[in-house]
């Protein structure tokens, strides 16, 4: 009987292993594809903000998917080293802003595709949980509107107050490209 019972649960954990690393194999493969991954995720999105609509319900996860991609976008535009913890100079902590300073270069707290990877998990997740009515609380929600536009609002002055204090700035537009200076005749 414990024979059966340990072929069993080897059996299961190796089913489990072969699930997960096929899951791994598609991250991996769609880890490159960052403009296809935010159209997917920004379409996830849509197709859960029209299901709210047409539903006219489920605004308690409406309001907490919010709040948690909020929460995820600040992680995001935050550095990984806050500069305000960091206390190495005599006059207060700074991130080098001349030539002749030490080089730091901006990392994220949240990469981007941690930050994509949490955005869609949490938007499917939202999604199935509009399947359930026990999700459903009824609730007045302009006040959830109003209350979600204000902790934005304060939230993001913060953070720009953050950035302008400490100088940094966390998006890059692209690639610096060099051109060669040798002229074909």
């Amino acid at each position: 009987m414990e024979e059966e019972k340990s072929a069993i649960d080897v059996g299961v954990g190796r089913h489990f292993t072969k699930i997960s690393q096929r899951y791994q194999l598609i991250l991996d493969k769609c880890t490159p594809h960052n403009r296809i991954r935010w159209i997917s995720a920004f379409i996830l999105v849509i197709v859960f903000l029209l299901r709210i609509f047409i539903k006219q319900g489920w605004y308690i996860v409406t309001y907490a998917l919010g709040i948690y991609h909020l929460n995820l976008f600040i992680a995001f535009l935050t550095p990984k080293i806050d500069p305000a913890l960091d206390f190495d100079a005599d006059d207060g902590p700074e991130l080098p802003t001349k030539a002749n300073e030490e080089f730091r270069p901006f990392i994220r707290r949240l990469p981007e595709f941690k930050f994509w990877y949490a955005i869609t998990k949490s938007t499917v997740i939202a999604i199935i949980c509009t399947f359930f009515d026990f999700f459903n609380v009824p609730v007045f929600w302009p006040i959830l509107v109003m209350y979600f536009i204000t902790l934005f609002c304060i939230t993001m002055k913060r953070q720009i107050k953050h950035m302008i204090k400490y100088k940094y700035l966390p998006f890059t537009h692209n690639k610096p490209r060099y051109t060669s200076k040798i002229e074909t005749n």
